[in-house]
């Protein structure tokens, strides 16, 4: 319930708000982006356990593989991480921050720092208590383009109730926390200048 909720919720509330003039034009293009670059990035390659990995299937009971489909399990993780996590925590933000539009058009060290905190503490939070089963110290997860070390440098990074956290599965959000603020600063620097819009979202 979770994934469908987190993976099927934001589009249908996106469509909403941009149909009301509510959203800003660049955030759907961002979403679907930000489906691709997640299911490129390691949702497919973690699925399927493409090099070196186990495929989902394996890695799950079969009570989940029932109810989640190792063929769409990929695609409902790249659409849940794109819109509750990227778009969401994007959004909290920019709110926190008092809505101010320079955040998203000019490197902001403690805005980073904040969206890095927040990318990697949902994640920790994924991997202990939603997917504890599937990311295991026994399971292959197969390598991918934003996890490139694979399990070949994969040191336990901590234990909580016998349940790990692993530099692995943490590396995705590492490596993108970067490309996707430096990303949307340069495209809505370029598109979107402060002058033209009021808000950011």
């Amino acid at each position: 319930m979770v994934l469908y909720t987190s993976a099927l919720v934001p589009p249908v509330l996106l469509g909403y708000l941009y149909l009301k003039g509510l959203l800003a034009n660049w955030v759907p293009k961002f979403y679907i982006l930000m489906i691709v670059v997640c299911a490129v990035g390691w949702e497919l390659w973690f699925s399927y356990g493409i090099l070196y990995g186990d495929e989902i299937s394996l890695r799950r009971s079969e009570i989940l593989n029932l109810f989640i489909p190792a063929d769409i399990n990929w695609l409902l993780n790249s659409m849940a991480d794109s819109g509750a996590i990227v778009c969401g925590l994007l959004w909290l933000v920019w709110v926190l921050k008092g809505r101010d539009s320079t955040i998203f058009r000019e490197w902001n060290w403690s805005c980073f720092l904040m969206i890095l905190f927040l990318f990697i503490g949902q994640n920790l939070l994924v991997e202990m208590f939603l997917y504890h089963d599937q990311l295991a110290v026994d399971k292959m997860i197969s390598w991918a383009p934003l996890s490139p070390l694979a399990h070949w440098m994969n040191p336990i990074l901590f234990q909580f109730e016998g349940r790990t956290v692993m530099l692995q599965t943490q590396l995705p959000w590492l490596i993108l926390t970067p490309i996707i603020y430096g990303g949307l600063i340069k495209y809505l620097g370029n598109h979107y200048p402060i002058s033209n819009v009021d808000d950011a979202f």
